[in-house]
C-alpha cells in the first residue's frame, strides 16, 4: 500500500501483571463475549511509555527473541514509519494509552522504524510490506496473530489480549476452521480480527481470500454471531465491487439489520467505513433505487459514527469520507468535481476547519489533517484541501507528507509544473533512506509522465537516485526495492522507441557501478533495474 495515493486511512509482565493475564486468559476461556475494558483512552501518566527495543537487524531480532524466551513472553513487533498517517494514529490513541502501556509488560516489544539502517531486509524477513504492520510471536519466533490497525484502540487491546492469553498460531486456527473441527469463540475471534489486508498472502492467496472469508464467515455462524458478521463484511468488502463473492438476499438483510442497529454497527465500524463503497458495490452491483435505497442506510450509520465522541478524531473523519465515497458512486472515479449534497458539503467544510482548529497533538495532525486534506478533495473542495495543506506544512513533524499530497492535487487538475514543483520539494525534504527512494521514486514517475520531454531532468532525477541506492545497504529489499523496481520500469518505457538511449545508457553503467558493491544476495536485484523486459 502506498499512502501517497491512496486514503491516509486503508498493537503489552510484573508477578502482579502476570498474575492478572492469568485471570484474563481465563476469563476468555470460558465467556462468549468481549472481556470488559475501559472504554476511555486513559491518558498515561507523566513519564510512563511503552519500552520499545528499536531493531535495524537480524542481531537486534535474535536478541529479543532471547530476552522473550528467557522472561517467556511473546514478542509484539511494530513496523511502522515517521510520516504515515496510521502510524501516527497509532501513536495518537493507542500505544499512549495507560492499559496498553501497562499490557506492553507482558511482552517485548520491538519496534522497526522503516528508514532504519536493516529495517527493508526485516520486512522481507517477516513479510511486511505496508505500515503499519503488527505482529504477535511467541518467543519461540512461531507467528501468532497480525493485529488490525485500523480498528478502534479498544478492539485492539481485546485482540492482544486473546493473543497473550491463548498464544495458539492463527494458521493453525485456520487449518482446523477449514478441517470442519470445532472451534471455541476466542478461536473464531482471532480469525475475524486477523489483519487479513497485512496478510501478505501467507495464510492465503489474496485471489481466494473473499471466498475463504464467506466460507468461515458461514462457519461461525451460531457459534460467534458477531464474529460472523464482521467476516461476512469482510469478504464482501475484499470482492471490491462484485464478482468473487455472489450477495444474496439474506446476505443484504443481514448488512441492513447489522446498519439499523446502532450497537452491532458500532462493532463493525472499522469494516463499514473503511469498506462501505466496496459492500454497497457487492451487494447492489447496479446505479438505481435498490442501490440508493442501501446507500441510505449505509449513510444513517455512517452519520452516527461521526457523532461518536468515543471514536478518534481520524475513526470519525473516515466515517465522513466513506459518506462521501457513497455519495460518489455513481460518478466517475477520477470525477474533479461531483455534484454532491450540499449539507454534506457543508458538513464536510465544518468538519475540517474544526479538526484543523482543536487538534495540537503532532501525531494527531499527522493522521487527521492528511485525511481531512484527502476528504476536501474527493468532495471537489480542492481550494480548501490546498489551504489546509499549506497551512499545515509548518506544523507537521513530516511536512513532505503534505507536499506530496499537493503535488497529487495539482497533479489530478492539470497543473504540471506547480505538480512537479511540490513533488520535487518533497523529495528534497524527505528524511530516511527508505523514503527518500519512495519519495524519489514518485518525483521521477511524475517527471516521466508530466514531462517526458525534459530528458535531462529525468536522468539527474534517476541519476540521484541511483547514487543514494548505492549508499542504502537496505535499497533493495522490499519497499525499497519495488520504489527502484517502478523507477526501473518507467525508465525503459520512457525509452521504448530508443530516443533516449544515450541518457539510459549513462544510468546503466551508474548502476553497473552501485550493482558491483552489493552483496551476492542483492546483486539480482540490482542488476534487473534498467533490463529491458521481453
Amino acid at each position: 500500500m502506498t499512502f501517497l495515493t491512496a486514503t491516509p486511512r486503508r498493537l503489552q509482565i510484573s508477578l502482579r501483571s502476570a498474575l492478572r493475564l492469568t485471570v484474563l486468559a481465563a476469563a476468555l476461556t470460558t465467556a462468549s463475549t468481549w472481556p470488559a475494558l475501559v472504554p476511555s483512552a486513559m491518558a498515561a501518566s507523566a513519564g510512563a511509555s511503552v519500552s520499545w527495543q528499536e531493531a535495524s537487524g537480524d542481531p537486534d531480532i535474535e536478541r529479543a527473541f532471547a530476552q522473550a524466551r528467557g522472561e517467556k513472553k511473546p514478542v509484539l513487533l511494530y513496523w511502522g514509519a515517521k510520516w504515515c498517517p496510521p502510524c501516527n494514529q497509532l501513536k495518537a490513541t493507542l500505544f499512549n494509552r495507560a492499559d496498553f502501556i501497562e499490557q506492553s509488560r507482558a511482552f517485548v516489544a520491538v519496534h522497526i522504524d522503516g528508514d532504519n539502517p536493516g529495517a527493508q531486509r526485516l520486512g522481507a524477513r517477516f513479510k511486511v510490506r505496508g505500515y503499519p504492520t503488527m505482529i504477535l510471536f511467541g518467543n519461540d519466533g512461531q507467528e501468532i496473530t497480525r493485529l488490525p490497525g485500523e480498528v478502534d484502540a479498544p478492539q485492539v487491546l481485546r485482540v492482544l489480549q486473546l493473543g497473550l492469553a491463548g498464544g495458539r498460531p492463527v494458521k493453525a486456527v485456520l487449518a482446523d476452521a477449514q478441517a470442519g473441527r470445532k472451534l471455541d469463540v476466542n478461536d473464531w475471534k482471532l480469525l475475524g480480527f486477523y489483519s487479513w489486508e497485512t496478510d501478505e498472502q501467507q495464510l492465503v492467496p489474496a485471489a481466494q481470500r473473499p471466498a475463504l472469508l464467506a466460507k468461515l464467515a458461514a462457519a461461525s455462524q451460531g457459534v460467534d454471531e458477531e464474529t460472523a458478521t464482521r467476516l461476512w463484511l469482510k469478504a464482501l468488502a475484499a470482492t471490491e465491487g462484485g464478482g468473487a463473492l455472489k450477495a444474496d438476499a439474506a446476505l443484504r438483510a443481514r448488512v441492513e439489520k447489522v446498519l439499523a442497529d446502532p450497537a452491532t454497527a458500532r462493532a463493525q465500524m472499522d469494516v463499514l467505513s473503511n469498506n462501505g463503497d466496496d459492500i454497497v458495490r457487492a451487494l447492489a452491483p447496479a446505479a438505481g433505487a435498490d442501490r440508493q435505497a442501501l446507500v441510505a442506510k449505509f449513510d444513517a450509520a455512517l452519520k452516527r459514527f461521526d457523532a461518536d465522541t468515543t471514536l478518534s478524531r481520524a475513526d470519525r473523519v473516515q466515517s465522513l469520507i466513506a459518506r462521501v465515497e457513497l455519495a460518489r458512486l455513481d460518478h466517475s472515479k477520477t470525477e474533479l468535481a461531483p455534484r454532491l449534497p450540499a449539507p454534506l458539503l457543508a458538513e464536510v467544510k465544518a468538519h475540517a476547519a474544526k479538526a484543523d482548529k482543536e487538534i495540537t497533538d503532532g501525531y494527531e495532525r499527522q493522521a487527521v489533517i492528511t485525511s481531512a486534506a484527502f476528504l476536501l478533495g474527493r468532495a471537489g473542495l480542492w481550494s480548501d484541501s490546498d489551504a489546509l495543506l499549506k497551512s499545515s506544512i509548518a506544523k507537521s513533524h513530516s511536512p513532505y507528507y503534505l507536499m506530496s499530497q499537493l503535488g497529487g492535487n495539482a497533479r489530478k487538475q492539470g497543473r504540471k509544473e506547480e505538480a512537479l514543483r511540490w513533488y520535487e520539494e518533497a523529495f528534497n525534504k524527505s528524511e530516511g533512506p527508505a523514503t527518500r527512494l519512495q519519495w524519489g521514486s514518485n518525483y521521477l514517475s511524475a517527471l516521466v509522465e508530466l514531462t517526458p520531454q525534459d530528458a535531462p531532468r529525468i536522468e539527474k532525477a534517476a541519476a540521484q537516485l541511483l547514487a543514494e541506492a548505492g549508499k542504502d545497504k537496505g535499497a533493495f529489499y522490499e519497499r525499497s526495492a519495488r520504489a527502484l523496481q517502478k523507477v526501473g520500469s518507467q525508465l525503459v518505457a520512457w525509452n521504448a522507441t530508443g530516443q533516449h538511449d544515450a541518457a539510459l545508457s549513462r544510468l546503466r553503467t551508474q548502476l553497473d557501478g552501485v550493482c558491483a558493491r552489493q552483496d551476492a544476495d542483492d546483486k539480482g536485484t540490482c542488476e534487473s533495474l534498467l533490463k529491458k523486459k521481453g
